[in-house]
Formats: C-alpha cells, sequence, structure tokens
C-alpha cells in the first residue's frame, strides 16, 4: 500500500477496516454537511406532502422529543465507540503498553479539545465572551473516559457496570438532586440541574444562555453512548459467532433500548440539549439499528459499490467538519451555480446549490482519500 509521510495526526489508513463503519460515519457526516439541506429544499421545490415529514426531521427539537437531526452526533459518538476494540483492545492483544494506549488517548482527548477551540473562534473573536466547550471536546472526553474504561476494565462486564453506574448518576442527579431555589426533576431550560452545573462549573459564554448543551452533566451522560458503541464493538470482534447473528443481536439490543426510552419518557423526557438518559437510549438504540443494517448489508452480504461515496466523507470526517467551518462552501457553490435561480427559479436554484456544496466537500475529500490523506484525531 502506498504511504504518505507525514508529521502529527495525518497518516495513512489502515490496510483493514470494518468497511460498515466508514460508510455509516460518512452518511453521518454527508446528512450534517449537507444531506439535510437537499431534503429541505427537494420538499420545497415539489410541495410533496410525504416530503414535509422528512424534511422536518432535518431541524432539532426546540426542547423535548427526537428528530433524526438529533441523532447525527450521538451516532458520530457511538461509532467513535464501535472503534474502540479495533483501535485499542486489538493493540493489547499485540503487546502494545497500556501506557503507551493512554497517552495516545490523552493526546487524541487535548487534540479535540483544541480543535473545538478553534473551531469556536478563538482566531476570530480571542478569549472574549468565548465558548469554550464545543461538540469535537465533548466528543474528545466521551472518547477518553469510555477508551479508559475499556482500557482498564478486567472484562465486558466490568465496562456494563460502568455503563449502568454513570447512567444512574445522571438519572438521580437529573431527576432527584434538588436545584436551590427551583427543586428536584425540573426540566425546564433555566432550572435544572444541568443548567446549574454549566453556570458554575463552566467558564466564559454558554451556548444556551442559562445553559450549555456540550456541558458538563451532558459530557458525562455522553460517555454511556460511546461505551454502548464499544459493547457493540466487542460482538462485532469476537471470534466464533456467525456474522449475522452479531447484526441481529445489535438490532435487537437497538431495539430494546428504543423501547426503554419510550417507557420511560412520560416521566423522564427525552431531551437533547439535557443528553437525559432517555435521550440517550433512544438515540443509542437507532444506532444501533443503523450499526446492524450497514453492518449486516456490506459486511454480511458484501454489498460494497455503492459505499464509495459516503467512505470518502467517513475516512476523514474531522477533516470536513472543520473545513466546513473555515471554508465557505456555500459561496463556492454560489459561484458556480447561482445562475440557476436567476434563469431557472429560486426555488430549483436553492436545491442546486445545495447539492453543489456535497459535490464540492466530496470533490475535496475525494482528492485527499486518492491521495491516502487522512486526519486523524
Amino acid at each position: 500500500m502506498k504511504t504518505t509521510e507525514t508529521k502529527g495526526t495525518i497518516r495513512t489508513a489502515p490496510k483493514e477496516r470494518l468497511l460498515s463503519l466508514d460508510t455509516l460515519r460518512g452518511f453521518d457526516m454527508a446528512m450534517l454537511l449537507g444531506g439535510g439541506a437537499i431534503i429541505i429544499a427537494l420538499t420545497e421545490l415539489t410541495g410533496w406532502n410525504w416530503m414535509e415529514a422528512l424534511a422536518t426531521q432535518q431541524h432539532h427539537v426546540e426542547w423535548e422529543g427526537f428528530r433524526f437531526y438529533d441523532l447525527i452526533f450521538p451516532l458520530f459518538m457511538f461509532i467513535s465507540g464501535v472503534a474502540i476494540p479495533y483501535a485499542i483492545n486489538s493493540k493489547i492483544e499485540k503487546g502494545v503498553a497500556k501506557s503507551r494506549l493512554l497517552k495516545k488517548i490523552f493526546i487524541r482527548l487535548l487534540a479535540l479539545i483544541a480543535l473545538g477551540i478553534l473551531y469556536n473562534g478563538a482566531t476570530q473573536r480571542g478569549f472574549t465572551n468565548f465558548r469554550y466547550v464545543s461538540v469535537l471536546s465533548q466528543i474528545g472526553f466521551g472518547y477518553f473516559f469510555a477508551a479508559l474504561i475499556c482500557l482498564y476494565s478486567r472484562s465486558i462486564r466490568g465496562c456494563v457496570f460502568w455503563l449502568l453506574g454513570i447512567m444512574g448518576g445522571v438519572a438521580i442527579l437529573q431527576l432527584f438532586v434538588p436545584v436551590p431555589g427551583h427543586g428536584a426533576g425540573t426540566f425546564e431550560s433555566a432550572t435544572t440541574i444541568n443548567a446549574w452545573l454549566d453556570q458554575r462549573l463552566i467558564p466564559g459564554r454558554l451556548h444556551g444562555k442559562v445553559f450549555d448543551p456540550e456541558g458538563v452533566l451532558c459530557i458525562v451522560s455522553a460517555i454511556t453512548i460511546t461505551l454502548m458503541g464499544a459493547l457493540s464493538g466487542y460482538l462485532l470482534r469476537r471470534p466464533g459467532k456467525p456474522s449475522s447473528k452479531k447484526a441481529l443481536y445489535i438490532a435487537l439490543a437497538g431495539v430494546g433500548a428504543i423501547v426503554i426510552a419510550q417507557l420511560l419518557s412520560p416521566y423522564y423526557p427525552i431531551i437533547k440539549k439535557m443528553w437525559t438518559v432517555t435521550y440517550v437510549l433512544k438515540a443509542a438504540g437507532v444506532s444501533a439499528l443503523m450499526l446492524a443494517l450497514f453492518y449486516y448489508v456490506i459486511d454480511v452480504k458484501g454489498s460494497k459499490s455503492w459505499t464509495l461515496f459516503f467512505r470518502v466523507f467517513g475516512m476523514n470526517s474531522i477533516t470536513i467538519y472543520m473545513g466546513s467551518r473555515i471554508i465557505d462552501f456555500g459561496d463556492i457553490s454560489r459561484f458556480f451555480l447561482n445562475w440557476t435561480s436567476v434563469h431557472i427559479n429560486e426555488q430549483w436554484g436553492a436545491l442546486f446549490l445545495a447539492i453543489g456544496v456535497v459535490v464540492i466537500e466530496w470533490a475535496l475529500l475525494y482528492f485527499l482519500y486518492k491521495k491516502k490523506i487522512f486526519l486523524r484525531v
């Protein structure tokens, strides 16, 4: 395999990868960075009633509830968890020292925190009224602690105990610990235990003004979805079981998590901005179903010819996430395709512009893919 000599975190992809995982990660990133906009533009163009429901799913819920767009972030964390047994446990089996692996995942955490600070605009505005927490820092903390648990737990059972303990701790805090002046179990944004902790522990600006959706308790809760992904990864790596049964077990676990979340939701609401345990269970359940589907179709049945488009996104996910913050892909699309709005109509123009963004992003990533340049953090 051709290699590219680079420094830091840029290196070539390994020869063996779980193809379905790269594809699912790529699907996730493609929907975040333009796929949803295409669906919305197509809905406005056609006026088809059946597409209205799809278009609605491309927006976050205001507070309580769950839509597809509320899945994108936790799905990425779930996928990062699935990769833990492949990235860490496989090296332990080869005799790599745990201290060396700990150093590696700690550096990864620091890199993601730094990239999150950069993403939030430190180079634009400095640190005046700055938001320190970010999506990337939450991914970093979630992966770090989930990997740490997997690294030092003596068994999968130990990982499960940690998972249940963290989920139980978050649930107790959100349901039963009283917030001064407001009482316990409150789920209004300004009066939650999340908001109370964020206001006291996070410096700078909070994204939600009185709370942060990537705040202290959200980070703790998000560790659990990464751990659930890791448990799925353990199952996928387990020898001796038929691959089709592995997909079935993951799918059944996903259904079970969704059912539990829905049964508890009247008493413990599904709220993404709080990362309530019910939200995590539902997001993990849907993520598990998607993993089972992609794994069965791609790795079990061998249907791989259609995966290239998404793999190109998935194998450079951090690159395109940061790139979308630095490069105005929408402006580039308008430069080439704005004539469609002028000479056809605005609705057709909006669709072409949305498609143009995805095509330009993909073309950049495909160039890096062909050069075997991948940003690994």
